[in-house]
């Protein structure tokens, strides 16, 4: 790793920039996004974001990645400035800290780009950040073009979501929209909606898998009555358990993989 000189306190200046960051508006204005995690981190620069600086303690070579990443960071030309773990955890979002903090620049996606591709998954006032992201990695990882976060949904560039996604955020498209943006897009495209809900149709009837819109809904109401009238169809997760249902993010991601599997029949 590239040292930067002995182990400091991190400036004023950067400390308040890095609170700032907490809140969507100033993330919004200043075109960054703090990343946390040995995992996020990595994802950020794999996917070459343009990073302003790095905070790293000694901790980071305790953890498992740690060290590699740590290397990589030293071989990025980030600027970089250790510092001891109470003074990172005076600025984290998490309550015990990997021993790395990132700035980056926000990646800028256009709705186009998103619903142009033949799958993408459709965030409807979601408010848990957890769900977020893991709705996010799940569309990473079932291999969903994009993803488009609406109105009243927690911001996708949320310290708490990038760090559920994995860094998921930086390898893919994902926008931020009005639904009265997106449907016109969306049937501009020829792409059709579906809405999870679990009063649907098992999604496994679903045989239309070449193009997709998934909308997934708030924890506790669901979608919006607008979403449900432009729907294609409604789909829900088959449950033949006694469980009557799953969280959001945990039914998002199954829908996704159904949905994104080849059936016969």
């Amino acid at each position: 790793m590239r040292k930067v000189g002995a182990v400091m306190a991190l400036s004023q200046e950067r400390s308040r920039l890095v609170r700032r960051l907490g809140t969507r508006k100033s993330r919004v204005r200043e075109g960054l996004v703090v990343v946390e995690g040995v995992r996020a981190a990595r994802e950020a620069l794999m996917a070459r974001m343009e990073v302003r600086f790095a905070v790293t303690t000694p901790r980071l070579g305790e953890l498992t990645g740690g060290q590699d990443l740590a290397d990589i960071l030293g071989d990025s030309g980030a600027e970089l400035v250790e510092v001891g773990d109470r003074d990172l955890s005076e600025v984290s979002d998490t309550e015990h800290h990997q021993g790395v903090l990132l700035v980056v620049k926000q990646p800028v996606t256009d709705l186009s780009e998103v619903v142009q591709a033949s799958r993408c998954l459709i965030l409807d006032a979601i408010q848990d950040p957890g769900n977020v992201g893991t709705l996010v990695r799940a569309a990473r990882g079932f291999a969903v073009d994009g993803v488009i976060a609406l109105d009243g949904t927690v911001d996708v560039w949320s310290a708490k979501a990038v760090r559920a996604s994995a860094g998921a955020v930086f390898t893919m498209p994902v926008v931020h929209a009005r639904w009265e943006e997106v449907l016109p897009a969306l049937s501009e495209e020829g792409v059709p909606v579906l809405v999870a809900d679990s009063a649907g149709r098992s999604v496994r009837e679903w045989r239309e898998r070449q193009r997709f819109a998934l909308a997934v809904g708030n924890e506790g109401a669901g979608v919006r009555p607008e979403i449900l009238e432009a729907a294609a169809g409604v789909v829900s997760v088959p449950m033949p358990g006694a469980t009557e249902s799953l969280n959001v993010g945990m039914a998002g991601a199954v829908l996704l993989f159904e949905l994104t599997q080849e059936y016969k029949g």
